[in-house]
């Protein structure tokens, strides 16, 4: 029997490259969620800097100062906040964001809304988790709560869409996104959310309504991270991670999610923002 024939084909054909990614990388993630502080502080930190060295290979020809920018930006969110306070490290990342457009208008390499936000496209996502998971009592279950909704979106969405088919959900800018996958996803992450929340936690039912709201807001983030990469002509962000692509590829839903969860969390608490999120 040929190698060919030994790999799924069809519509399934990547999901045992998907699975065996995933078997690598979840256990380190959830180190990290665990240690916290400094150790997780550095992980977000590396991501970020894997996501602008991607973002800066696909927007800005490999411009080793819009990097500088933006990996000075993702530091910043990942470091400063203790330091220096939330609002002062966002005008921090402001201040890079409009060196970085003034850097790009004196490069002539274009004007695309793209080559204006890469820096807090990079660097928000970051502080979002940073500020998330600094609370000592339920820091831990904010990162814990969130991850889960993204991955539950992400495998919910993969499963209804394959299964049920139906209406494309913007076919446009990602082709295989469907309505279907959509509403497994948002439904998938309300259910993980609820049964995370009566095992943990408490106000099982409003966390199950933010997790749907967070599941639609993720998969809005895949489709923005699609339209990235058709705009520039790109099939994947990278090759770093098999089955996934690029870092951006695979954190998309999270970085949107993310910072809708941190503004949740700091509108509701602005000292937890953990507590924020989580305690209806």
């Amino acid at each position: 029997m040929s190698g060919d024939q030994l790999k799924p084909a069809g519509k399934w054909s990547d999901l045992w490259v998907r699975s065996l990614s995933a078997a690598v990388l979840i256990p380190a993630v959830l180190m990290d969620i665990w240690l916290g502080g400094i150790w997780f502080s550095l992980f977000v930190a590396f991501l970020g800097l894997l996501m602008a060295h991607e973002w800066i290979n696909i927007v800005h020809q490999r411009s080793s100062s819009q990097f500088a920018l933006h990996c000075a930006a993702v530091l910043c969110a990942a470091f400063l906040p203790k330091e220096i306070g939330i609002l002062e490290t966002l005008a921090v990342v402001a201040g890079l964001t409009i060196a970085g457009t003034v850097a790009n208008h004196f490069s002539g390499r274009g004007h695309t809304l793209f080559a204006h936000i890469g820096i807090p496209y990079v660097s928000l996502p970051v502080l979002a988790l940073v500020l998330l998971r600094e609370d000592s009592a339920l820091g831990v279950h904010a990162i814990m709560w969130l991850m889960l909704v993204v991955w539950s979106t992400d495998s919910f969405a993969y499963f209804a869409g394959r299964l049920l088919g139906g209406p494309k959900l913007a076919p446009k800018l990602s082709p295989k996104k469907t309505w279907s996958g959509l509403l497994g996803g948002m439904t998938g992450a309300a259910a993980v959310s609820a049964v995370y929340a009566v095992t943990w936690l408490q106000g099982w039912l409003a966390l199950a309504a933010v997790a749907a709201a967070l599941a639609a807001i993720a998969q809005l983030g895949d489709i923005f991270e699609s339209a990235l990469k058709r705009h520039f002509g790109v099939k994947d962000s990278g090759t770093l991670i098999p089955g996934h692509g690029g870092v951006l590829d695979r954190v998309d839903g999270l970085v949107a999610a993310g910072v809708v969860a941190a503004i949740i969390g700091f509108a509701r608490h602005s000292n937890s923002l953990a507590e924020g999120l989580l305690i209806w």
